[in-house]
């Protein structure tokens, strides 16, 4: 049944018609155009496609739209102002982070929103944190040492 769906995406109050069964990343790709969030298994177990709802990682995926009405949504285009990158984005870069991507922007994601809430963490804290977030290339040594370092930079 469609419905209207209200809320914040990266700062703009957005109002969508829609099915209310759909999922936020569908919503987010295919009616915003936001396609940096990525769509990896479908079933919430990758974490590719993880965005913040309220400050909190979800997956978008397995996120019903109807279930973000009035809230604050933040996706990998959010992230960085005037042309700089967002600490975390930066840290990635220099740590060589990546290798595909494909995985990148809910890694970071996933990291912006631990941060946020754990200012000094440990490296144990940190695998907790990103623990789920699967990389196909296995960059989790160089991923481990971006979080710590964009950590140690905030």
């Amino acid at each position: 049944m469609a419905a209207e769906i209200q809320f914040n995406v990266n700062g703009e109050q957005r109002r969508i018609e829609t099915e209310q069964e759909r999922s936020l990343l569908e919503v987010l790709r295919e009616d915003l155009g936001l396609t940096g969030t990525k769509y990896g298994c479908g079933e919430g177990e990758c974490r590719a496609c993880t965005v913040l709802v309220d400050g909190k990682a979800v997956q978008s995926c397995r996120t019903k739209v109807q279930s973000v009405q009035g809230k604050k949504v933040e996706t990998i285009e959010s992230l960085g102002t005037d042309g700089k990158l967002h600490p975390v984005q930066a840290a990635f870069l220099e740590a060589e982070a990546m290798q595909c991507g494909y995985c990148v922007p809910g890694m970071i994601m996933t990291a912006v929103g631990f941060l946020r809430n754990n200012a000094s963490p440990s490296r144990e804290q940190i695998v907790q944190a990103m623990n789920g977030n699967i990389c196909r290339c296995c960059g989790y040594k160089n991923l481990l040492s971006a979080v710590e370092s964009a950590a140690k930079s905030k």
